[in-house]
C-alpha cells in the first residue's frame, strides 16, 4: 500500500512539474505582434510627396499603405460615387473646402485626433468629421525671363492678371478637379460676390492658356516657359518651383488672397478603422509635421519646424476666407462657373 501511494505521489509531482514548466515556457514567450490590415487611401497630394509621407508612416507604425493619387475634387467625386461600397478608408490631403463638401453629404466619419496640443477651431469640423493638418495661401508664380522680355513686374493684384500682356499666358487648375483651383475661385467669389466674380472670370479666361487637372502642374510649366504665370498654393510654388531652381518669382495679390487648410479625413464605411485612426493621429505628430519642411507646407503642430523660406499666413494679406460656406456650396459655385465659362 505504501509503495502504491509513493508511486502515485511521484506521478502527481511529475504532472505538476510538467504543468509548471509549460506555464513558464508559455509566459516567457514574447507577446504576439499585432496584425494590422493594409490601409487603403486616396491621396490628394502629388504622388512623390504622398509617397514620402506614407513611407515614413509605414516605417513608424508597421502598417502597410496602398494609395491612389487624385486631385482633391476628384477624390470627393470618387468617394461620393462609392458611398454604398467604399474602396478606401482615408482621404489624405487636399483643401478642406472639398472635405467640408463631402462631410455635408454624409460621406465622412468623425474622428478626433489624439494630439498633445489643442486643434484651433479653423482646423477641424465641429464634430471632427474632417481635420486640418497643414495650411497654405494662394499666390502667383511668374517666369522671370518673361518679365525681363516684356520689361514688366510680376502681378501684384488680381486685376494685374487681366493685363493684355498675359494673353494666352496664364495657367491654373480647374475649380472642379482641384482644391487649388477651387480655392482661387472661392476667393474671387468672396471678394466680389458670385455674379461679379463670374463677370471678372470671363475677362480672366481670355488670358488663360489652359486649365489643368492638378493644382501644381502650372508651376513647372511656368518654370519651363510654357506659360508666364500660374496660380497655385505658396508652399507648392516654393517647393516645386523656386526651390527647384526654375527662373520663377512668387507674389501675392494686394487685395488679399484665400488660403487652404489641408484636410485628412476618415471615409464613412471605412474598413480599416483602427489603421485609419492611427494614421490620422500620426499626421499631427511632431515626426510627421517636421517632414513638411521638404515641401514647404506650414505645420499646425507648434513643436514642428517651419521650412526656411516658407510663407506664413501671418506674412501676407488674407481675405476673411469662409471655408465652411465655400465647402457647403461648392456644387452650386462650380456649376455656376462651368455654365458661364463653358469648361
Amino acid at each position: 500500500t505504501k509503495g502504491k501511494k509513493g508511486e502515485t505521489m511521484k506521478r502527481t509531482l511529475l504532472i505538476v512539474g510538467l504543468v509548471l514548466l509549460s506555464a513558464t515556457v508559455l509566459f516567457a514567450q514574447p507577446a504576439a505582434e499585432k496584425k494590422y490590415s493594409t490601409l487603403q487611401m486616396y491621396a490628394a497630394l502629388d504622388t512623390e510627396e504622398a509617397q514620402y509621407y506614407i513611407e515614413a508612416f509605414e516605417k513608424s507604425s508597421g502598417i502597410k499603405v496602398e494609395f491612389v493619387r487624385m486631385s482633391s475634387g476628384e477624390v470627393g467625386a470618387r468617394i461620393e460615387a462609392e458611398k454604398n461600397n467604399p474602396q478606401a478608408s482615408v482621404w489624405f490631403g487636399g483643401s478642406n473646402t472639398d472635405h467640408i463638401n463631402a462631410h455635408s453629404k454624409g460621406l465622412l466619419m468623425p474622428y478626433k485626433p489624439n494630439t498633445d496640443f489643442e486643434l484651433a477651431p479653423m482646423l477641424h469640423a465641429d464634430d471632427y468629421g474632417w481635420n486640418g493638418f497643414y495650411t497654405g495661401a494662394i499666390g502667383f508664380v511668374t517666369n522671370t525671363e518673361f518679365l525681363k522680355k516684356h520689361n514688366i513686374s510680376a502681378p501684384q493684384s488680381w486685376a494685374d492678371l487681366l493685363d493684355p500682356v498675359f494673353h494666352g499666358q496664364l495657367e491654373m487648375a480647374y475649380p472642379y478637379t482641384s482644391g487649388t483651383g477651387y480655392t482661387a475661385w472661392a476667393t474671387i467669389i468672396q471678394d466680389k460676390g458670385l455674379e461679379k466674380a463670374l463677370d471678372w472670370w470671363q475677362l480672366l479666361d481670355k488670358n488663360i492658356h489652359q486649365y489643368t487637372a492638378s493644382g501644381t502642374a502650372c508651376i513647372a510649366r511656368a518654370g519651363l516657359g510654357e506659360c508666364a504665370v500660374g496660380i497655385a498654393f505658396s508652399h507648392d510654388i516654393v517647393a516645386k518651383g523656386v526651390g527647384m531652381g526654375y527662373p520663377l518669382v512668387m507674389s501675392f495679390p494686394s487685395e488679399g488672397t484665400g488660403y487652404e487648410v489641408g484636410g485628412v479625413s476618415m471615409i464613412k464605411g471605412a474598413r480599416q478603422v483602427e489603421e485609419a485612426q492611427i494614421f490620422i493621429d500620426w499626421c499631427f505628430s511632431e515626426e510627421a509635421q517636421n517632414l513638411f519642411k521638404k515641401y514647404s507646407r506650414l505645420p499646425v503642430n507648434p513643436k514642428a519646424t517651419v521650412a526656411e523660406g516658407a510663407i506664413k499666413l501671418s506674412d501676407i494679406n488674407l481675405i476673411d476666407y469662409d471655408a465652411v460656406q465655400m465647402g457647403q456650396r461648392k456644387d452650386e459655385f462650380v456649376t455656376a462657373w462651368r455654365d458661364r465659362i463653358g469648361k
